[in-house]
């Protein structure tokens, strides 16, 4: 972000590189003020800066689609017979024809439209269409359990809720028509659900390829809508008026995408983004990628997530460069494919996501195979941090030459620190790099007090970035979000971190107990509250767990319960948490009180607050030991 080429704008102004020149004493930081902050809205940006300028450009290759995948036209396809393919012009008649039908839906600004979805050219127009008319995108994980689907539903009262009949191996439409018969008898926009107040309209979008199959999974559910006979090709109707009418009275600070988390409460939050947010965070990252309209992003994140929502799609969409979707979800395979035959110049994901792929690239190349990855330079990498030994093989068997570092989080839109190709490696590796334009950023004690470069504290932001706030969540959000003496309003991150004299940040820890599992986050609290669900489980404590492969998987330490008259197994702890939440949650060791060498009981504070830290160095030990593996299922015969 500190860099000035002539493919890009000057970011720094010149007394903040006259500022950068003196070398800080504290831990504290304004990112530059150039170039300046836009005020537009999305769909504004889109005509005006997007499609006014890069029409015939690529915008959209969706390599798991058929082309014309939900009717419409005839579709030009950028030429190609396979696979979907846009340019940003046909991408707009989608998008408009989908913001149309949204209104033909009823609905209207300010409705929460729900997606549980993988990554697939109806979330993509869905994440235009309703920034366009005021709805709020409102990004589900397809790896929900039920409970933690209806509840997140519920929290922010979502109208309209997009499907596909399954991903992975979810079942979205059997699960809800079999959970509550009233979808199976309720009318198209009128879904009569108690446990579903809220919910009106449930939308299908075919990802089977098998018309058959489709109208089976249509026929499970009374009130579905097809997602292709929602669009409304005409642009001449009354429905355009409408869109029109609504789009002059969109505002920057308007929210337009929930996304959630969760904190020590372990109660889901819903965070509430604006068009400003996103719209300016987008654009300061794809500069630090120095992105321009001649770029092919493979997007591998999850779109559910702010990494395959804002990192991805949107930064790559603000340049003009073009999005690749290599598959709905993470394969490393098809995703390699997408590298090669699209000739991707930037790759996303997490340390997880790149270690898969770099095993599929050997293996290739292993068995005789040729892997042009020259076209390569850039990407990032975010989620959990990049040890050297993968970052060193990124650069030499992926090209991967000019890859960043970002850091942030979903409440602040979400990068606020980002590496540049500028950056000497040992930065790039061992530091999220510098503050964002327009952010500032401070390390403070538990005073609050700014301490020195070089030492630890919690990492504190502010600026244009910030959340709106936890949807309907006063007092979340006045615990984590509060102003200063001088009216100035802060994140308190919950991230330790240190801070060098040339404004490098260097996470070093999580306040908070999140444990980041190949870039997803896991919480503790979440995950004990389902573990004393089990009648024989008197105590339950959750903590990270270093692993070479992800990063960190989950711990969990157990004290049985004295009365417990059926035996209780490490594989029994792993399918009880697996059949309650997103299986990632499930534990991959366990360890129980007093059994094994494992000390008697669960550490705690006098006020009785188990000691997290005391766990953890534990566990490293036990884990590093092979004491509490849960054994890996009996493999199936072939």
């Amino acid at each position: 972000m500190f860099l000035v080429t002539p493919r890009s704008t000057p970011i720094v102004s010149r007394h903040a590189r006259r500022s950068l020149r003196r070398h800080l004493s504290l831990s504290s930081v304004a990112g530059p003020l150039e170039p300046p902050l836009v005020y537009d809205t999305l769909p504004a940006y889109f005509n005006n800066s997007i499609l006014a300028k890069h029409a015939d450009r690529p915008a959209l290759i969706c390599r798991g689609e058929r082309p014309r995948a939900h009717g419409g036209p005839l579709s030009r396809n950028m030429g190609r017979a396979q696979p979907l393919a846009w340019d940003f012009a046909e991408f707009d008649r989608h998008i408009g024809a989908l913001a149309r039908g949204l209104l033909g839906l009823g609905v209207r600004p300010g409705d929460r439209i729900g997606v549980v979805m993988g990554n697939n050219s109806a979330y993509a127009c869905l994440q235009w269409a309703c920034a366009r008319i005021g709805a709020i995108l409102v990004t589900l994980n397809p790896a929900y359990r039920l409970p933690e689907l209806v509840n997140t539903l519920n929290l922010v009262g979502v109208s309209h809720l997009f499907v596909v009949p399954r991903l992975r191996s979810s079942t979205y439409v059997s699960l809800l028509a079999d959970a509550f018969p009233a979808l199976c008898a309720s009318a198209q926009g009128n879904i009569q659900e108690e446990a579903l107040p809220t919910l009106r309209h449930l939308v299908i979008v075919d990802n089977t390829g098998d018309t058959q199959e489709f109208d089976r999974q249509m026929d499970k559910a009374k009130c579905a809508v097809d997602f292709s006979e929602v669009l409304v090709w005409r642009e001449d109707g009354s429905e355009a008026e409408r869109v029109r009418k609504v789009a002059e009275g969109l505002h920057c600070d308007d929210v337009i995408n929930l996304q959630f988390t969760s904190g020590t409460t372990g109660a889901p939050k819903a965070v509430s983004l604006t068009h400003h947010n996103l719209l300016n965070n987008a654009l300061s990252i794809g500069r630090c990628m120095r992105l321009t309209s001649s770029d092919i992003v493979c997007n591998v994140p999850p779109l559910f997530h702010c990494f395959g929502l804002v990192l991805g799609n949107l930064a790559a969409w603000a340049h003009g460069a073009s999005i690749v979707y290599p598959a709905e979800a993470f394969n490393a395979h098809a995703t390699v494919d997408a590298l090669v035959e699209e000739q991707c110049t930037a790759l996303h994901g997490v340390p997880t996501h790149f270690l898969g792929i770099l095993d599929e690239v050997r293996r290739r190349r292993e068995s005789g195979d040729t892997v042009e990855l020259s076209t390569l330079r850039t990407g990032i990498a975010a989620g959990s941090p990049i040890p050297m030994e993968l970052m060193k093989n990124l650069i030499e068997q992926m090209n991967l030459r000019e890859l960043t570092i970002a850091f942030g989080m979903t409440e602040t839109s979400p990068v606020s620190f980002q590496t540049t190709a500028d950056d000497p490696l040992i930065k790039r590796v061992e530091t999220v790099g510098r503050v964002q334009p327009h952010v500032r950023a401070k390390v403070v004690d538990l005073e609050g007090n700014v301490v020195p470069v070089g030492t630890p504290g919690e990492i504190m932001i502010a600026g244009y970035l910030l959340q709106k706030g936890y949807w309907k969540d006063e007092a979340q959000t006045a615990k984590v979000m509060r102003k200063d003496e001088e009216g100035t309003l802060w994140m308190y991150t919950g991230d330790e971190g240190i801070m060098d004299e040339e404004g490098y940040l260097r996470v070093v820890g999580r306040i908070k107990d999140i444990i980041i599992r190949g870039g997803e986050n896991l919480f503790p609290v979440q995950i004990e509250n389902v573990l004393m669900e089990h009648p024989t489980i008197r105590e339950a404590a959750v903590v990270s767990v270093p692993d070479p492969r992800f990063g960190e998987t989950v711990g969990t330490w157990i004290v049985r319960a004295p009365s417990a008259k059926e035996p209780l197994t490490r594989a029994n702890v792993k399918a009880f948490v697996a059949g309650r939440m997103n299986p990632q949650n499930a534990p991959t060791w366990v360890w129980f009180a007093g059994e094994d060498g494992v000390p008697g009981e669960i550490p705690k504070t006098a006020s009785g607050k188990v000691m997290k830290h005391v766990l953890r160095a534990w566990s490293k030990d036990l884990a590093g030991k092979g004491i509490g593996a849960v054994p890996l299922p009996p493999a199936t015969p072939a």
